[in-house]
């Protein structure tokens, strides 16, 4: 099989205008093939390797995995880790969503329906002095515990909690607008300025509703789909830094420079 192979190779070397080396090297092949066949079994499939350029090699292994606003935390230790991001990530689905419905309640009475607040407020408390008088009253007869007035009424806890976090807020509005960190100054002052030019569209109420509904779903729709919108975020961060390069070097290292001149010192 070897001799047919070289006498193959020799005749086809005989018509056509190869190099005596290649012709040299064809044959050691298909001498090598001849005697080792199981060596090659292969399919195409097998042996057909990805095809990339070397720019996009180096960075997919330079580009690490990274994660969205190159956070080292996960998003319940960063939305405070209490009971608050539980209800934000919907780990206490029957309070996160009675939540949304006081909220959505809230909006259709008073941007749907027009009503003005202190005729809300008044009917809310007419409604729920009858609840209380009834419940009081009535727990004899139905054999229900009447309420209690510790019930209606804020813990020592809930009052310093709150305190402190008004406090902490405070303190940071004075430290960001004193100019320590001026980027953060100008991020503050430009999503202020954003948001006060969204608030020529919108109503107060509404723009309250849609960022208590964006800050209740957003959140837990990113804890359950994490894996995807990194790995987005990863691609339309390496897409930026391409198109930044390809800016770089198409245009901003075409513009003409003039002379440095140098400052003469007295």
């Amino acid at each position: 099989m070897a001799n047919k192979l070289s006498s193959k190779a020799s005749q086809s070397h005989s018509f056509l205008p190869w190099p005596s080396s290649f012709a040299s090297k064809l044959r050691t092949l298909l001498s090598y093939i001849a005697y080792c066949p199981k060596s090659f079994n292969t399919t195409t499939s097998e042996i057909a390797m990805p095809i990339y350029s070397s720019s996009d090699s180096d960075e997919q292994s330079e580009a690490p995995k990274i994660r969205l606003f190159d956070r080292q935390k996960s998003i319940h230790d960063l939305l405070g880790g209490g009971q608050v991001a539980d209800i934000l990530l919907w780990r206490n689905k029957n309070l996160s969503a009675a939540i949304l419905v006081g909220f959505t309640i809230i909006w259709f009475l008073f941007e749907v329906l027009e009503y003005h607040f202190i005729t809300v407020l008044c009917y809310s408390m007419i409604f729920l002095m009858l609840a209380i008088f009834i419940w009081s009253n009535g727990a004899g007869f139905i054999n229900w515990t009447p309420p209690d007035h510790h019930t209606f009424t804020l813990s020592d806890p809930t009052i310093q909690s709150f305190h402190s976090k008004i406090n902490t807020l405070l303190s940071t509005f004075y430290h960001v607008s004193r100019g320590d960190d001026l980027a953060l100054l100008g991020v503050a002052i430009a999503i202020l300025w954003i948001l006060s030019v969204i608030g020529d569209y919108f109503s107060s109420l509404s723009l309250l509703y849609i960022g208590f509904v964006s800050l209740e779903t957003l959140p837990a729709l990113y804890e359950r789909y994490e894996e995807q919108v990194d790995e987005i975020a990863g691609k339309g961060n390496r897409n930026v830094r391409k198109l930044y390069k390809k800016f770089d070097s198409e245009v901003l290292n075409k513009i003409p420079r003039g002379p440095v001149k140098e400052k003469k010192f007295r």
